[in-house]
């Protein structure tokens, strides 16, 4: 699925002011990585939309669609025309059952099957565009919670664009800046907390299939569907570590001496191998002691860094996983080959919603290495990185007492 004859933003788009609006954002990548999330929606944008023009602000593309922040449709092609005419939601769980839409010329042209959209308005109650979605799949869409959702990240895109024009006209609004973005996070880590009933539900339900006579194709399917579920909870959880970050509880450290921590770490790389399975990944893993830490974190930072180098690195280069524990200290690094970490890059790789441009959109939210450096942080240790053109290491060390 791939939009032909689209049109290029201009150096100086004549809606630059409202793409940039939306830039500054900090909230927007989280509400379209979350909506993708709910919802399973491959393509994710908030448009701005008049009587004649569409335009992306932002977009989070995981099925190659190809709109870019500038990039423009034909306004009268597409349904968020509808939306802003006839001041309605869209809502579309399968294009092919849907009596009003079967035959419109919209899902035909641009190959969609599954669909909505919902206006984004400003304060004074104009109409600025839409939060809306696709996919060439059908999806079940036509739900309260989904509905609630879009309506509520749609009013909090509109309240931000508020926020933006007020902070540019009187730098005393900057105190308003700070409470809306509080009620953002805080309703980012409710949201986490509230989508681990259904991941345990999935993880329940997958140990019960298991249990069950299947075949080795539905084993590798079943591998492949606990990794997956295992990255959304890894997501939640780097969430919610941020949102306590944010509320300055910060990471909870709880060290105990472990004999199992190599067992922990050798899971890892199995569900993450599923993920990837022609990634080859090279484990020396020596432990003949005791590690002081707490596993879970230690298990988490791990899987941040594995994952980043899955990745990150050159495909068919292996990954090279190093543990080591000494009565005195703990160390673990994780290698990958591939093009070095320039030295822009270097000062903000480990903070919070920092992705670099080359970074895919389906990487998740930028918070993998932040969560790492803070459970490193919270075992008095450190978390390094060493980049050149043959490879690049992450590496933890603690003191292990």
């Amino acid at each position: 699925m791939r939009l032909e004859n689209r049109s290029s933003m201009m150096k100086q788009h004549d809606f630059q002011n409202d793409i940039d609006a939306i830039a500054r954002s900090r909230a927007v990548p989280t509400l379209l990585e979350t909506v993708q999330l709910a919802t399973g929606m491959g393509f994710t944008a908030i448009a701005r939309v008049t009587t004649s023009r569409w335009v992306t602000c932002r977009a989070v593309d995981n099925i190659s669609f190809g709109l870019t922040p500038g990039d423009e449709l034909d306004v009268e092609s597409t349904l968020c025309h509808e939306v802003r005419q006839y001041d309605r939601e869209i809502v579309i769980d399968d294009v092919h059952d849907d009596p009003n839409y079967v035959n419109h010329h919209c899902p035909a042209r641009y190959g969609f099957r599954s669909y909505i959209s919902v206006p984004i308005r400003r304060a004074d109650g104009s109409f600025f565009g839409t939060l809306c979605a696709i996919d060439p799949e059908p999806h079940k869409l036509n739900d309260d919670r989904i509905l609630s959702m879009f309506r509520l990240f749609a009013k909090l895109i509109g309240e931000s664009l508020d926020a933006d024009e007020a902070l540019s006209q009187s730098q005393s609004e900057l105190t308003h800046e700070r409470e809306l973005a509080g009620v953002q996070e805080q309703f980012i880590a409710i949201l986490a907390h509230d989508l681990r009933n259904p991941i345990n539900a999935l993880k329940s339900g997958l140990r019960l299939i298991e249990q069950g006579k299947i075949d080795d194709r539905g084993k590798d399917l079943v591998g492949l569907m606990r990794a997956s579920v295992n990255r959304m909870g890894l997501l939640i959880e780097n969430l919610l570590d941020q949102a306590r970050n944010r509320s300055g509880a910060g990471i909870v450290i709880e060290r105990v001496r472990t004999d199992d921590l190599g067992a922990s770490l050798n899971q890892i790389i199995a569900e993450l191998q599923a993920v990837a399975p022609n990634q080859p990944i090279e484990v020396d893993v020596d432990l003949p002691v005791p590690v002081n830490c707490d596993p879970p974190r230690v298990s988490q930072l791990f899987s941040n860094l594995l994952a980043n180098a899955i990745t990150h690195g050159a495909q068919g280069s292996p990954i090279k996983v190093k543990a080591r524990a000494t009565k005195v200290s703990f160390t673990l690094s994780v290698a990958n080959g591939g093009d070095r970490i320039t030295d822009d890059k270097m000062p903000t790789l480990f903070m919070p919603f920092e992705r670099g441009d080359d970074r895919p959109s389906r990487e998740g939210l930028g918070l993998g290495l932040f969560i790492a450096s803070e459970i490193a942080k919270g075992h008095d240790g450190t978390l390094k990185v060493q980049s050149d053109q043959v490879e690049t290491v992450f590496t933890f060390k603690m003191p292990n007492t």
